[in-house]
């Protein structure tokens, strides 16, 4: 089932509770995430990603997962 974007923005601001976070698409399969946070500071924009998939919690995951494709624009706030 695809996932609804209210819901992606949910996820993230379980993790991210400063985070300015925008999330746009609409086919539910393919979306993309634009988020602001201080938590990302000092970091790679590797290490910033994986902690975005991992507050994901395995919903792009496996044969079964609810969402194909996460566009990820990761920053720290100026």
């Amino acid at each position: 089932m695809p996932m609804h974007k209210d819901e992606i923005a949910a996820l993230l601001k379980e993790n991210f509770p400063e985070a300015e976070i925008t999330v746009s698409g609409d086919d539910g399969v393919h979306m993309a995430a634009e988020i602001t946070s201080p938590q990302f500071s000092g970091l790679s924009r590797v290490k910033q990603h994986q902690l975005v998939y991992a507050a994901m919690k395995g919903k792009m995951d496996g044969a079964n997962a609810e969402l194909h494709a996460l566009q990820l624009t990761t920053k720290v706030p100026q």
